[in-house]
């Protein structure tokens, strides 16, 4: 029985004719046996990696010590161990304003800016929403939550307090108003309230601050005020002594306030930290506010006070500073960002104790910093978490599920020297949660590419996320004067950018690294566990330019044509031999630059450690005064020894084994004379336009130079002296801006913007022969006049170029912006000291086939429908002595099945923005086609191997993810995922082995998801658990005269306050109630504890309550029954009582 029919997938169209001529012999597909189907595809978020975008809060678990972190977005990252990390989204998005951790319960509380207070779930791996309350009529400023207390305070913008069970999130009938909290003959409202805290040795006081600079302490069971504080200068926040005695204030003038509880006339000690002291006793000046102040006490030292905020204004330049006060001695310590927040970590949860601080966890807007206060310096702890994504702008991201085993060692190994020193020698003390016990584990591999030339790899494996090596691309160049300044760090990418990662090509087995920047620049590394000195870096300038004809090129005696292509030049020379161009940048400044690349390359010794080592720089240089544009494809291959890249001005390949060009060639050459496709040549333009970010990804990057142009013309049409000097300016002023932003960025919303235009217009049908019509956006018209194809996809394969190989032979695969697939042949000598001395031939041998949309990926498969992977020679150090290198450089051999006559040995996988396509191989014929999108277009597509076989891999623009089965392209997976609001995310995604994929979701943050069925079954096996059994410590000793004097912490029962006896019920139109979509189950699974207990009981009282009522129901019935029974009785006897018994 035959496996597949040869059919149209997904648009349901028959084959035509001409497609049914292009099909392979008979029974050719029918050896193939497709195992995936679509049973084996569930998409799912799996983890969420690096610093939380734009902090707003955080909250600390001192007895399971696990940090909660909230967002602006209304995200909440939960931390744990190394390892142990969570992520959770309210629906509203609103920002979260406050986070009160149940603490030792396994549960949080949260309050948003949209005034909903929300209880999670944190007994489960994936917490979950319990309860949440929506307040109505008054905004929520401040939360505060006692600790082993139900009842949580919340202040309003008003000045009242509202007070919520927090086991059922009911709002309780006591209510403490403003007017009665201040004192009645003040006649201005006190603001909001931004401090609620219990006193710690009597928790029937609570102390209120209002913004106005009114602190009140209150007494819950008199309902009353016992004492009124007041001050000239707002209130930010209040800290107390763990005696319960005294209070300290911090204000908007940057004062702090010490106040004796029993004595509210004034305060006790004023103090302003950071202000100038005036010798005539006078008051100092006013700083900036104090934002917050946090008083912790020690048995054996003196106190520890905390702060942030509080300078004077004369250090407006200075960076952020908390201030550490012990003693008699001060530390200010300055950070890298402005601080959203801190906590000071304790030895005891309880308030009423000596709170021994060991550590400040410090909450930055781009960075979480631990200080240590144990040791003399106040040293930071070294991070465990992944949060350093983002120390410089993601500009490009790959990702390598399943790589070599021994590729993670060799990498940390290398890394683990880039450490920095000076950290605490303590344990990370951020320590709660347990690691997952997910059997699904293999080595995975996440490369990120910076906007500062830094790349870093990062060990993915098992859901966690580690740095394993930093390499610094830049240290190849020089570095200007400007450049030398660092500055910090923007999430965004600067314009000053011209190291940008752009892509990058790494092949795993080899360890062979190629990386393309944005400055037009190709880097070739090689890996090595050994330090070496490179005296000169070696160097290959290209000139690359679409002309067939060209007279404005360097002397042919210096820099001879390439055989392959007599139009196009090319310089290679080492650093030490570019004076020419130096000399000819600095003579010809008022002139167009001509023969310069984008960089320098550094002329002095370069030293490079263990790990990435520079092989060979490729710079294109500056043509007739026009930028060299930026590269758009990039491939390596390390058993060939080649590199290709190409752009909008064709295609080249170098040899980095012999530091040569072998091709240099514009698309338009590397079509065959008869070749159908062949674009028709034009006149030449009359302005050259700049190439850089304000380009699009099709190849739209500069109106074309034409193939015709004149042998005598020159670089430009000619202009008269004025318009030539504007065109020039403008050139100039275009390129530094557009150049220094990653290509990819602007080449996405270029595309983005003609794309999604040209989907709203009516799609009309045109002939194979033409090119495909594309709309544009205004934007994009203005700065590009015409269409320039460009190289967007790269392939080296063992394969079969021609239709009369007979054998796989080396071969080069170029797929275009406008849907064409060139092949070009590979003529390689052989290895050993041939290989380094004889030139290696490049033929090109046409056009394959012809796709709608740009070309985004392509992969090749045997005859058994098994992919086929480029070539590779293993992995080998290349700083070793001669005789053991030679020993390792060998290429592996092919092996590809010999092809029989009629028969096709190999198929090629192609894929476009709108369509796929298998045609066998050698005979170029046409197998399947699908359709994958008509009103969107393709983002990122790739071949990915799952457990059970091969499928291709599609994001859509729509936000539609996609598998498509090989070789039949039949839709296996299709889920409307992720709509595309952000093109950082079109930017970044990318799929991978497995059933892998991820993509940058926020500047600082990558989003892993997968669309394996078997990952999302082991999914809550392999993620951490945050809660654990922990026992609560135990409460201070109160000492034998304490509790005779009575002089310890008085406790409350508060529930003979807040109850519902007691305090009655709240209004129904102040907040309504809404339970969580887990509420009944999460409570129903609530282990042991207090929130557990009482969500048991009353879960208990609500069936019996329910029980109860039906029996009231059954006993009103039986009662009225009776009742009709007795009237009915009385009525009989009423009618038969004066009647004898004969009478009846």
């Amino acid at each position: 029985m035959k496996k597949f029919n040869i059919r149209k997938v997904l648009d349901g169209l028959t084959a035509s004719s001409s497609s049914a001529s292009a099909h392979p012999g008979p029974n050719q597909n029918d050896v193939i046996q497709e195992t995936l189907q679509s049973e084996h595809f569930q998409l799912c978020k799996t983890v969420r990696h690096g610093f939380p975008y734009q902090p707003s809060s955080m909250a600390f678990d001192p007895v399971q010590k696990i940090l909660a972190i909230g967002t602006q977005s209304g995200a909440v990252r939960l931390f744990g161990r190394a390892g142990v990390e969570c992520y959770c989204q309210h629906e509203s998005g609103a920002a979260v304003i406050q986070l009160q951790f149940l603490v030792n319960e396994g549960a949080l509380v949260s309050a948003l800016a949209d005034d909903s207070v929300h209880l999670w779930n944190l007994r489960q791996k994936q917490p979950a929403i319990l309860h949440t309350l929506k307040f109505n009529r008054e905004r929520i400023t401040f939360c505060h939550l006692p600790f082993q207390s139900k009842w949580l305070y919340i202040g309003s913008e008003k000045g009242n307090i509202h007070i919520v069970n927090v086991e059922s999130f009911t709002l309780s009938g006591y209510v403490i108003m403003w007017n009665k909290a201040i004192e009645l003959s003040s006649k201005t409202h006190p603001g909001p309230v931004v401090h609620i805290s219990d006193n710690p040795m009597d928790e029937g006081k609570i102390l209120i601050g209002f913004e106005c600079g009114t602190v009140v302490l209150w007494d819950l069971k008199s309902k009353k005020a016992d004492y009124r504080y007041n001050y000239d200068e707002a209130i930010h926040s209040v800290a107390w002594h763990h005696e319960g005695k005294q209070f300290t204030c911090s204000h908007s003038d940057g004062t702090l306030t010490t106040w004796n509880v029993r004595v509210p006339t004034k305060p006790v000690i004023t103090i302003t930290p950071h202000g100038k002291q005036p010798k005539d006793g006078k008051k100092p000046e006013p700083c900036k506010p104090i934002l917050k102040v946090e008083y912790k006490t020690t048995r054996a030292g003196d106190a520890f006070m905390v702060m942030s905020g509080g300078l004077s204004y004369d250090t407006c330049c200075r960076r952020a500073c908390l201030t550490v006060m012990h003693g008699k001695s001060t530390a200010v310590l300055e950070m890298d960002y402005p601080i959203v927040d801190f906590l000071t970590l304790c030895e005891t949860p309880y308030p009423n104790d000596f709170q021994e601080p060991y550590a400040v966890v410090v909450l930055l807007e781009k960075d979480l910093v631990v200080i240590d206060l144990g040791q003399i310096g106040y040293p930071i702890f070294e991070n465990p978490y992944p949060l350093s994504i983002h120390e410089s702008p993601v500009t490009c991201v790959e990702y390598f599920a399943d790589c070599p085993p021994e590729l993670i060692p060799a990498l940390y190994s290398v890394g683990s020297r880039q450490k920095r020193q000076g950290y605490s020698k303590k344990e990370w003390p951020i320590s709660g949660g347990n690691w997952g016990q997910g059997t699904l584990s293999y080595p995975e591999i996440i490369i990120t590419g910076h906007a500062d030339g830094s790349i870093k790899f990062w060990d993915a494996s098992a859901i966690m996320l580690q740095v394993l090596y930093k390499l610094k691309t830049a240290k190849v160049f020089e570095r200007s004067l400007k450049g030398a300044k660092e500055e910090k760090q923007n999430t965004e990418i600067v314009d000053e950018d011209p190291f940008a990662i752009q892509s990058l090509s790494w092949c795993p087995e080899s360890r062979m690294l190629c990386v393309a920047g944005v400055s037009a620049h190709v880097i070739v590394y090689r890996f090595s566990k050994l330090e070496i000195t490179t005296e000169v870096v070696q160097l290959l300038e290209v000139r690359m330019q679409c002309e067939l004809n060209d007279v404005d090129s360097p002397d042919p005696a210096d820099h001879p044509p390439t055989p392959s292509t007599p139009a196009a030049h090319s310089s290679a020379s080492p650093s030490q031999e570019r004076d020419p161009f130096e000399t000819q940048q600095s003579t010809t400044d008022e002139g167009p630059r001509d023969n310069v690349p984008c960089l320098k390359v550094r002329s002095s010794p370069l030293k490079q450690s263990p790990g990435y080592q520079v092989d060979l720089v490729v710079q294109l240089v500056w043509v007739s005064g026009e930028p060299p544009q930026q590269i758009t494809s990039l491939a390596v291959n390390s058993s060939y020894g080649l590199v290709a890249f190409g752009n909008s001005n064709g295609l080249a390949v170098v040899d980095y084994l012999q530091k040569t060009l072998l091709l240099n060639m514009g698309l338009s050459e590397l079509y065959s004379p008869s070749e159908p496709y062949q674009r028709q040549p034009r006149s030449p333009r009359k302005t050259r336009q700049p190439s850089g970010a304000l380009s699009d990804n099709d190849g739209n990057n500069a109106a074309e130079e034409k193939s015709n142009k004149s042998p005598t013309s020159g670089s430009t049409s000619p202009f008269n002296s004025d318009d030539e000097h504007k065109q020039q300016r403008f050139i100039e002023k275009v390129m530094s801006k557009s150049r220094r932003f990653s290509k990819t960025v602007a080449n996405d919303f270029a595309r983005m913007s003609r794309k999604i235009s040209s989907s709203t217009e009516q799609k009309t049908d045109q002939d194979a022969k033409d090119s495909f019509s594309r709309s544009r956006s205004s934007s994009v018209t203005s700065i590009e006049r015409e269409s320039r194809e460009a190289v967007s996809s790269i392939h080296f394969m063992e394969s079969f170029p021609r239709k009369t190989d007979s054998s796989a032979s080396p071969s080069l695969w170029v797929g275009s912006t406008q849907g064409t697939l060139l092949m070009l042949a590979l003529s390689l000598p052989p290895t050993g000291d041939q290989r380094l001395q004889e030139p290696v031939g490049v033929s090109p041998c046409g056009t394959l086939v012809r796709l709608k949309g740009g070309i985004l990926t392509m992969a090749f498969l045997d005859s058994l429908g098994v992919i086929v992977p480029p070539l590779y020679e293993p992995w080998s150090e290349p700083n070793a002595p001669d005789e053991e290198k030679e020993k390792a450089r060998r290429r592996r051999p092919a092996s590809p099945a010999p092809t029989q006559e009629g028969q096709d040995s190999q198929y090629a996988v192609v894929c476009s923005e709108k369509q796929a396509k298998v045609l066998g191989l050698p005979s170029q014929s046409h197998c399947f086609k699908h359709n994958i999108t008509e009103s969107s277009f393709v983002l990122r597509a790739d071949v990915v191997q799952m457990t059970a076989g091969l499928c291709l891999a599609c994001f859509c623009a729509n936000g539609h993810i996609m598998t498509l089965s090989l070789p039949s392209l039949r839709p296996l997976l299709d889920v409307n995922y992720l709509p595309l609001t952000d093109m950082r995310i079109a930017r970044t995604f990318c799929f991978s082995n497995l059933g892998q994929a991820l993509y940058l979701v926020s500047p600082t943050e990558i989003q892993r998801i997968t669309y394996s069925q078997e990952t999302c079954n082991n999914l809550q096996e392999m993620m951490g658990e945050l809660f654990t059994p922990v026992e609560t410590p135990e409460a201070p000793n109160r000492g034998f005269f304490k509790g005779l004097f009575g002089g310890g912490a008085q406790s409350l029962d508060r529930e003979d306050l807040f109850g519902e006896i007691a305090a009655g019920k709240a209004s129904r139109s102040l907040a309504q109630h809404i339970p969580g979509p887990q509420s009944m189950e999460g409570m129903k699974g609530a282990a042991s504890g207090v929130v557990g207990d009482l969500a048991r009981a009353r879960i208990a009282l609500d069936e019996r309550g329910q029980k109860l009522g039906e029996l009231e129901d059954r006993t009103a019935a039986m009662l009225a029954s009776a009742d009709s029974f007795s009237r009915h009785a009385h009525d009989m006897m009423l009618k038969y009582k004066d009647k004898k018994w004969y009478q009846l």
